[in-house]
């Protein structure tokens, strides 16, 4: 199937949030330690928001979405310091709409980390436990979204991580940004390294180097669920993207490629050796990641470069720094254990 010109993208509705283009910038440093490719981050923990990083990509998106419908109130749900939720929470009091966040609550909630701030903003908050979490979600979010049109308003419901049909217009754009980076930069990296919570980031970025022309493969490192999840649930995306908006290409045109194994004890909870690395890659280069989304995400990408298991002869490489500093808050004490 023919792939269409950067120049042919059709973006649907946008509402501008992004401090974009965000840096693409060379780790001489840590690289040296490391050996093997060059390791270049682009810093989209600089997007805005307080270092909000990759939602606000997905969320200029489908708020731009819900704005189109008339809606005043979003609804989302994740896990009690989800990034994208406190994201959202941030975006709504921006744009003056009301905002309902069903969290899952792990643990007693302590209001420290994104919980905080969500507070902080006077989100609307329902707490599900994790053993209610599957069986309640859906109910939860439909019975706000009926109150709310009781009460004469209209609501907007994202799912976890806005990674859905909508939300991958956000790193499809962010290809693009890619390569001009590229052609600035003079290289032709041939791996773009992500975290993978949810799938959004992975899928837009796998859609939009197809779509920008960017000869480079996407890699999500998970750090919940497993491969063959992501590899499904992508690709389910994908699929319902190409059937809403008429795309040319579809689930599969898309190669989907998850390294799986760094996930560690679970979802939010990490091995020492990743707080380790989060540590040497603050000390090295200044660079702060965290132990849910960036800090697994990097840690998988530094073992797959000494291993040479995929990364054996690349020149380049590229890690997408999704940003996500304030759930590290929650776990600091993890750092100097």
């Amino acid at each position: 199937m023919p792939v269409p010109s950067a120049a042919s993208i059709d973006y649907p509705a946008r509402v501008s949030l992004a401090r974009a283009a965000t840096p693409l910038q060379p780790l001489d440093r840590l690289s040296g330690l490391v050996g093997g490719p060059r390791i270049w981050v682009k810093r989209d923990d600089l997007t805005g928001f307080g270092l909000s990083g990759n939602k606000v990509r997905k969320l200029e998106f489908c708020i731009g979405d819900a704005l189109a419908q008339g809606c005043d109130t979003l609804i989302t749900c994740g896990g009690v310091q989800s990034n994208h939720c406190r994201a959202t929470a941030v975006a709504a009091r921006q744009l003056g709409l009301d905002v309902h966040l069903v969290l899952r609550q792990d643990s007693p909630a302590v209001a420290d980390g994104n919980l905080f701030i969500d507070r902080l903003l006077g989100a609307d908050i329902t707490l599900l436990q994790r053993g209610e979490w599957a069986a309640r979600l859906d109910a939860t979010c439909a019975a706000l979204a009926a109150d709310c049109a009781r009460r004469g308003r209209k609501a907007y419901t994202m799912p976890v991580g806005a990674s859905d049909e909508v939300g991958l217009w956000g790193y499809i754009a962010a290809a693009g940004e890619l390569a001009e980076d590229f052609a600035g930069h003079g290289i032709a990296p041939g791996h773009i390294v992500c975290a993978t919570g949810s799938g959004g980031t992975q899928g837009g970025l796998s859609l939009g180097v197809l779509l920008h022309g960017i000869d480079a493969r996407v890699w999500g490192v998970n750090v919940c669920d497993d491969e063959d999840y992501f590899n499904r649930k992508i690709r389910e995306d994908v699929g319902r993207w190409q059937r809403r908006y008429g795309g040319a290409l579809g689930p599969d045109d898309v190669a989907v490629a998850t390294i799986d194994g760094y996930v560690g004890p679970g979802y939010a909870r990490a091995t020492p050796a990743v707080f380790d690395v989060i540590a040497l890659v603050a000390r090295t280069e200044g660079l702060l990641l965290d132990p849910i989304y960036t800090g697994k995400a990097f840690f998988g990408m530094l073992e797959e470069i000494k291993s040479g298991r995929r990364f054996a002869g690349a020149d380049d490489i590229v890690f997408v720094h999704t940003g996500g500093f304030f759930a590290a808050y929650s776990q600091r004490e993890q750092f100097f254990a």
